[in-house]
This record gives C-alpha cells, sequence and structure tokens, in this order.
C-alpha cells in the first residue's frame, strides 16, 4: 500500500519543516502550506488523505480552511493545530467536522497517536463504505432472481467492474433485466453515493436530443426561455445511463463521441465548454454490431461504448430460471394484494416453463399479477388466468415450441398471434407483449409482417 500522504499548514517555518522531518521520519508523504489560501489550492488540486493544519493563521485561518474543505465533493480528514489558550475554538472546529485536534506545545508521540487513530479509523470507514456498496448492488443484483449458468455470469461481470469507471455496454431484449444490470454496476461503483441518472433515447424527440443531454442557454431557439442543464451535467461525478441508445441519430451520435473523448461539452447556443466527470452505462435491445456494419450506428462511438459488454441473456436461454422466478412472482404479489399463498396447476406450470416469453422477465412478472388478480379467491392459477385472452392462443403457442423452432421463428409467431388478438393494434400489442411500439415496429420490419399504423 502506498505512504498516507499528509498536507503540513502552517505560517511558522520552523513549525512547517519540523513536521515535514518528523512525518517523513515516519513514513508518510508531506507537503507544505504557508496559509490556509495556498494550502486550499493544493487540496483542490491533489486531495491529501490528511490536512494537518494551524489554527491562527494569515489571509484564511484553520476554521475558514476547514469549512472551505468540507463543500468539496470528497474532503480529506482536517486535524487542528492550535494554542492552549484557543481550545474552545479548536473544539468548535471539530463539531464542524475536524477528526481532532493538537494542543501546542506537543510531542512526536502525540502526533504518531493522532495520526494513527484517524487512519485506523479512516480505514474502517472505507472497509464499511465498500461493503455498503456490495451489499446494495448484491441486492440490485438479487432481484435479477435466478442461479443458471447464464444469469450468474451477468452477476460476476457486475462485480468484477464494481472498482471501474470503465464504460459499460449492457445488450439484451426488452424486458431481460438491462436497467436492473446498469443499476447494479453504479451501486456497487466508488460513485453510488454520486447522482445516477437515466435518459430513454427513444423517447427524446431528435430535436430535443442535444438540449436534453447538454442543457441550452436562454434564446439559443424559440421557447429557450431561460439556461438549462442537460443531464450530462447533471450526473457530473456519477453515472450516467443511456438507455436504447442505438435509437439515437447519426448526428447526436456523433456529438456524444466527442463529449465522451475529451469529457466535456458546450450547451446548446453557447461556445463556452463544461468539463464533466461522468461514467457512461448504455443499453440497446438491438443488434448493435448489425447496426454498425449496415451504417446505422458509428463504429467508434461502439468502441468507446463497448468497453465492458454485458450481455443480458433472454429468459428463453435460461430456463432453468423460469420456475424460480415464478415461485418469486407468485409469492410477491400474493404478498401485494394480501392474498394467500396460491399455486399453479400442473398443467398450466408446464406449458408456463415451455412458454418462449417474448417479453421474458417483464412479461413474466405482469403476467404473474394479472393472474393474481384474475383468479380472485381461487387457490390455483390456471393458464386462462395468465393469459386471459383466449384469442391470443397463447397456450398453444407454449405447447408449439418444441425445440426445433429457431428463436426468431417463435418471436414472429408470438407478434403475429398477438396483432390478430388485438385487432392489428400495434400499441395494444406492443402493451401485450411488454416492449416499446418503436421495438414492434423495428420487429415488424424484420419480419415483413403487415400491421395497421395505430
Amino acid at each position: 500500500m502506498d505512504a498516507y500522504s499528509i498536507l503540513v499548514v502552517d505560517d511558522d517555518n520552523y513549525i512547517r519543516l519540523f513536521l515535514q522531518e518528523t512525518l517523513e521520519g515516519k513514513g508518510y508523504r508531506v507537503e507544505l502550506a504557508e496559509d490556509g489560501k495556498a494550502a486550499l489550492a493544493k487540496v483542490k488540486a491533489e486531495p491529501p488523505d490528511l490536512v494537518l493544519t494551524d489554527l491562527k493563521m494569515p489571509k484564511m485561518d484553520g476554521l475558514e480552511l476547514l469549512q472551505a474543505i468540507n463543500k468539496l465533493d470528497q474532503p480529506p480528514g482536517v486535524i487542528i493545530i492550535t494554542a492552549y489558550g484557543t481550545v474552545e475554538t479548536a473544539v468548535k472546529a471539530m463539531k464542524e467536522g475536524a477528526f481532532d485536534y493538537l494542543t501546542k506545545p506537543f510531542s512526536i508521540t502525540e502526533i504518531e497517536s493522532r495520526l494513527s487513530r484517524y487512519f485506523e479509523i479512516n480505514s474502517l470507514r472505507r472497509e464499511n463504505r465498500h461493503l455498503k456498496k456490495q451489499l446494495q448492488a448484491q441486492a440490485v443484483i438479487t432481484d435479477m432472481i435466478g442461479q443458471s449458468r447464464e444469469i450468474l455470469d451477468v452477476m460476476q461481470v457486475v462485480e468484477m467492474v464494481s472498482r471501474s469507471d470503465a464504460p459499460v455496454f449492457i445488450q439484451g431484449e426488452s424486458g431481460t433485466g438491462k436497467e436492473l444490470v446498469a443499476t447494479a454496476v453504479h451501486r456497487s461503483s466508488d460513485r453510488a453515493d454520486r447522482p445516477f441518472l437515466q435518459l430513454n433515447c427513444a423517447a427524446i424527440p431528435e430535436n430535443l436530443m442535444e438540449s436534453t443531454l447538454f442543457g441550452h442557454i436562454q434564446g439559443s431557439f424559440t421557447g429557450a426561455s431561460k439556461t438549462t442543464k442537460g443531464i450530462f451535467e447533471e450526473a457530473d461525478g456519477g453515472t450516467l445511463l443511456l438507455d436504447e441508445i442505438s435509437e439515437i441519430s447519426p448526428g447526436m451520435q456523433a456529438k456524444l463521441l466527442r463529449v465522451l473523448q475529451e469529457q466535456r461539452f458546450t450547451k446548446v447556443g453557447s461556445h463556452k465548454p463544461i468539463d464533466v466527470d461522468v461514467r457512461i452505462v448504455a443499453t440497446s435491445n438491438r443488434d448493435i454490431k448489425a447496426l454498425v456494419r449496415e451504417g446505422q450506428f458509428r463504429e467508434d462511438l461502439f468502441y468507446r461504448l463497448n468497453v465492458v459488454p454485458i450481455m443480458v441473456p433472454p429468459l428463453r436461454e435460461r430456463k432453468d430460471d423460469i420456475p424460480i422466478l415464478l415461485d418469486h412472482f407468485l409469492d410477491l404479489f400474493c404478498r401485494k394484494y394480501g392474498q394467500p399463498k396460491k399455486t399453479i396447476s400442473t398443467d398450466t406450470r408446464r406449458q408456463l416453463e415451455h412458454y418462449s416469453w417474448p417479453g421474458n422477465v417483464r412479461e413474466m412478472k405482469n403476467s404473474t399479477e394479472r393472474a393474481i388478480l384474475f383468479a380472485g379467491d381461487l387457490p390455483q392459477l390456471e393458464m386462462e388466468h395468465f393469459f386471459p385472452s383466449s384469442s391470443l392462443e397463447t397456450s398453444s403457442l407454449a405447447s408449439d415450441f418444441t425445440g426445433s423452432n429457431t428463436i426468431a421463428e417463435v418471436e414472429k409467431q408470438a407478434i403475429l398471434a398477438t396483432l390478430e388478438g388485438t385487432g392489428n393494434n400495434r400499441t395494444q400489442a406492443a402493451r401485450i407483449l411488454d416492449i416499446s411500439v418503436k421495438t414492434l415496429r423495428n420487429k415488424l420490419k424484420l419480419y415483413e409482417i403487415d400491421g395497421s399504423t395505430n
């Protein structure tokens, strides 16, 4: 482990040099400052592990320095050095966040004791913070119920990147739990106590995307009545989740790439650059590599985002988790609605375990909640409770899945049946399939399926 760094602040040159020689002799790295202003500049430029400062100094005294340090995002610890007659002021400093104080004249033994105590307690605090972050992340990952090899691999990658700031690109179909994975990445990182903001790129009109990302100044366009912050500025120091990033336009892709490279942007209508420190987590439910090959997504942006790739498997590829998930959601919604514990009939469970679940975990969750409500006081759930619209022929879909079907064939079959059951109403079909209308539109184009425009 590297030696701890200490910034010694005192207007008395003799004291500064004495403390430097003493502390370096004990293995610490020491920097010096002759007053509070000089010390604050050094703390902002390269924060030390601890500031050891005199209380009475010109320009900015120790109390003012402490107050300024405590306004920083990650303030170092502060120990105050004071004369006997100003102990009350030192006590006031401790109430404002100083770790301890030393009274002049002090011995080398006293210095060693105070420093050892500070670094021991600080080390425990860091361990506790890290443990708390791990527990928070684990709590989020636990929401991704399952014991399959596929889902355990996802959890392992999340843990692996917990202490990294590298961009993460999460891919997977709609409803697989990409947002849960993104949340776990943030909560297990050193940014866990900083902002975690999310932007659904598919939901933002193209003409508003730049302003949404970077903000704008007053009068920069019609309707810009005041200067606003964009989501990059709001997320400074934390994590920004760009959901469905494959939906942004080529022009915005270029601007986003430049911001990721430089960690700097300008508001719409401004020429003043703003520096930010933001970790990017991006998601997409489309085949991003195919989009790159087709020229719809910039290759350089893809590689900038895809430093740590995470592929969240669809539910049909982790069928071992289906019984576990069914029981989890069954218990969850019975408790939510104050119902006694219900069971699923053997035949229904068999069909559900073989169903392809085109909407993945989200579809299962919604279907189970619906089943609990439709079953009323009945103790056992049947297929019609999960899929009450017989016109959708969902159960036959399940039994038709023999294992020889390709994933595309099963998905196409599910979409066709759902559209038929809704009279080709895309909005209703998308809601039943638990995907966005835009995703459904992309699937229709992919499978060359005709449908209405509603």
